[in-house]
């Protein structure tokens, strides 16, 4: 299916949503009515660049007939103009739209879990984990997500040894899954007498908040559930009650936990909720593993173990390895001035897949 014809049927597929929501139906139940709406809004940008693409196909078509049946030199030189300016414009327009029709990932509009963990550097890896954390909770807040820690284990002299948070709002896990790797850190460490720069490293890992749709059945006997004490700050309540929770899926082997409640349910629902996520991270990312081996993508959000970005304080820069961006705003990335980075991964990301379903075709 050519373009043209990809963009007149998006058009009549908005145009059928648009019916059903105003048809009786739309009366009866008020669940189709929320999934329909949800589809006819993601379908606003693509149905307007649509429209737009075939207005302008429609004005070439126009001004080329204009062109060859006016006996009018100056209306034939107009004509001329303007056909060439369309001519000019077309294939800008025509790669944003290819954009648009790529599919998207199913999980793309979800909150996400975001995990973040200490790794080769000791306490200095403690302190850039944290320095990651702070970084995304302020890109959450200039996006107004809202970010709600689960779980954490703080570093000795600060930072956390691993923390895990749910970060809810339109669109968090199509915008934050290319996060997931290791992020390595050069810098000169407080507790460095001799102004040396060292290397340190921290894992994130981001995976879709589950939901009722996904099919994830966890059975009681998968499950070890022990209770104890929560550690941290939190009052003089958090060291009387066994209310943090830790559940072990035996299958898997995966292991969460959470202790930011004060009731032990509600820690139990919130780590249920977490086992769920990755569960359903691992199916995920045992089919992009597959996709990715299959299409040698260059962006992706299987391969955690991968180095994809460096973050060098004495030059002030920060490098991602996946798509060769280095940026010298080092300070404005670290307070959450993610745009840069992730409107990059996202393109490429895009137009790998666009590579992919080109090749297919």
């Amino acid at each position: 299916m050519d373009l043209k014809e990809q963009a007149r049927k998006a058009i009549e597929r908005s145009d059928e949503i648009e019916a059903r929501l105003q048809s009786p139906e739309a009366l009866a139940d008020m669940t189709k009515v929320a999934v329909w709406s949800k589809q006819h809004k993601n379908m606003q940008d693509l149905v307007g660049q649509s429209r737009e693409y075939l207005d302008l196909l429609k004005e070439l078509e126009d001004w080329r007939k204009a062109a060859g049946d006016s006996s009018d030199s100056e209306l034939q030189q107009l004509a001329q103009e303007e056909w060439h300016r369309i001519e000019a414009i077309l294939p800008e327009r025509e790669n944003a739209l290819q954009f648009l029709f790529i599919p998207k990932d199913i999980a793309d509009e979800r909150g996400a879990i975001l995990e973040i963990r200490a790794g080769t550097g000791g306490d200095e890896a403690s302190l850039f984990a944290g320095n990651l954390y702070r970084m995304y909770q302020y890109y959450a807040e200039s996006r107004r997500w809202n970010v709600h820690l689960v779980d954490c284990s703080e570093g000795t002299v600060g930072g956390y040894k691993e923390v895990v948070a749910e970060v809810t709002g339109e669109g968090v896990y199509g915008i934050l899954k290319y996060e997931s790797g290791v992020h390595r850190v050069q810098r000169v460490p407080d507790t460095e007498t001799q102004g040396r720069v060292h290397t340190s490293a921290a894992t994130v890992v981001v995976m879709p908040i589950a939901d009722e749709m996904d099919d994830i059945v966890i059975r009681d006997e998968e499950l070890r559930i022990d209770t104890f004490r929560a550690g941290g700050s939190g009052g003089q309540h958090i060291n009387k009650t066994d209310s943090a929770v830790r559940i072990t899926h035996i299958p898997t082997g995966i292991v969460v936990a959470c202790q930011d409640e004060r009731s032990q349910h509600k820690n139990r629902a919130k780590a249920m909720n977490v086992l769920r996520s990755k569960l359903l991270d691992k199916r995920l990312s045992e089919a992009e593993a597959k996709e990715a081996a299959a299409r040698k993508a260059q962006v992706g959000t299987g391969d955690r173990s991968a180095k994809i970005r460096t973050y060098n304080y004495p030059q002030g820069r920060v490098t991602d390895h996946r798509i060769g961006l280095t940026l010298y705003k080092l300070d404005a990335v670290m307070n959450g001035d993610l745009k840069e980075l992730l409107d990059a991964l996202a393109m490429e990301a895009s137009a790998e897949k666009l590579r992919a379903l080109e090749r297919q075709n």
